[in-house]
């Protein structure tokens, strides 16, 4: 994949940067399935040098739950947001996420029964949210629709949330751009130039608020609709891009 045509690349990471920085489809290749994604040999080293470098400024900013982002990037455990700004464990440790409605635990069985007809498809358990894969299993993407459009009337202030292959019921009144902006309200990240790669439409939210305060937000792919100011490739252009300034 070549990096979006207009956009320029981004420079080095610089010392006086607050850098955020989506997962899936950024720093690490899509998988079949959630868990079955691979760390680039390296990657945590260079992510542990660019946090001391930066400060501590340098957080995961995903749409992966807390729990999923420590295990698969253990035993490195950074300052981060889940859930797409639901969940989110700042500088000093402390997490901050909601609780599931009641009758939730009913719902997932509920649509692990409709997965259960399509061999490949996944039903993702993400604590307050439910997100329903179909990456290995196409022909179920309409019968996941249609049980997340169901599901909303039992679900009160829940939204939907449509990724790569993925539809997500999760409540609303968060997203990436307010996880950013609740982070650049505290240390280490105040007073910083702000600065979001990612590659997925639920990170648009997260580039207007760099955006609008002076930063730099880099597309990872050649999406065409995106307010980013800079582009890279993929993933491995990502790493490399980090290494250069780790």
């Amino acid at each position: 994949m070549s990096p979006h045509p207009i956009l320029p690349l981004p420079p080095a990471p610089a010392d006086d940067w607050a850098l955020f920085l989506d997962v899936d489809g950024c720093l690490l290749e899509f998988a079949d399935t959630p868990d079955a994604v691979v760390v680039p040999e390296g990657l945590p080293a260079i992510l542990e040098r660019l946090r001391e470098r930066l400060g501590g400024a340098l957080a995961l900013v995903s749409g992966r739950g807390l729990k999923s982002l420590d295990t698969i990037f253990a035993p490195l455990r950074l300052t981060a947001s889940g859930l797409h700004g639901l969940e989110r464990r700042g500088h000093d440790g402390e997490v901050r996420a909601p609780e599931p409605p009641p009758g939730f635990d009913g719902l997932l069985d509920e649509a692990r029964a409709v997965a259960a007809a399509y061999p490949g498809a996944v039903i993702e358990d993400k604590g307050v949210n439910i997100g329903l894969h179909w990456r290995r299993a196409p022909a179920a993407a309409d019968a996941l629709r249609g049980f997340a459009e169901a599901a909303l009337e039992r679900l009160p202030g829940y939204r939907l949330q449509p990724g790569d292959h993925v539809l997500e019921l999760r409540p609303g009144g968060s997203d990436k751009g307010t996880a950013i902006s609740a982070f650049l309200q505290e240390a280490p990240f105040a007073g910083r130039r702000p600065v979001f790669a990612g590659d997925d439409l639920t990170d648009e939210h997260g580039f207007v608020v760099v955006n609008a305060q002076e930063g730099m937000s880099i597309l990872v792919g050649d999406r065409a609709d995106t307010v980013a100011t800079h582009a890279l490739a993929d993933p491995r252009a990502v790493y490399a891009w980090l290494a250069s300034g780790a």
